[in-house]
């Protein structure tokens, strides 16, 4: 059998392939919205986590609630402290520990980000027990790929 055979008939590709393009149209219009507020999706991303954190938390803490690699993290927050969004001070006890906290812009810019007007629309055609299905699906798939990493599954939300 040939890879595009395998693949053609391949049912956990199909829906990887499904869900992907779902996130990515989604994603897509969710740029577009957040284009009109100055921010970005992974910037509105942290300012969430930092809102839900509710305390001033480390690059390492935002970085593995959004499975990226802390210095990656850490250039955005640099990027959004010269924005005036966030805030980056030394840990008063360990001098080393950088914590970060939302400004009253980055909170501006949280509160306007949060309308999140494509995701609505486009979850509108689920009913409400396909949506409580397809969340119950996800958390399962999504709880079984951290295993496969190793990792435990404590996030900020679902």
């Amino acid at each position: 059998m040939g890879i595009e055979t395998k693949i053609a008939s391949d049912r956990d590709f199909e829906l990887w392939a499904l869900l992907n393009q779902a996130c990515d149209a989604i994603d897509k219009a969710r740029d577009d919205e957040l284009r009109q507020f100055g921010v970005t999706r992974m910037q509105a991303a942290i300012l969430f986590i930092l809102k839900a954190i509710n305390v001033p938390a480390t690059p390492a803490e935002i970085a593995r609630w959004l499975f990226r690699e802390p210095h990656t993290v850490s250039g955005m927050l640099h990027r959004m402290e010269k924005r005036g969004l966030v805030r980056i001070t030394k840990d008063p006890a360990r001098k080393h520990l950088l914590r970060i906290v939302i400004t009253e812009k980055g909170e501006e810019a949280c509160q306007q980000a949060g309308e999140l007007k494509p995701i609505h629309a486009s979850l509108s055609c689920l009913s409400q027990e396909e949506h409580d299905d397809l969340r119950a699906y996800l958390k399962r798939v999504r709880n079984r790929a951290l295993e496969e990493l190793r990792v435990a599954p404590k996030l900020p939300y679902p």
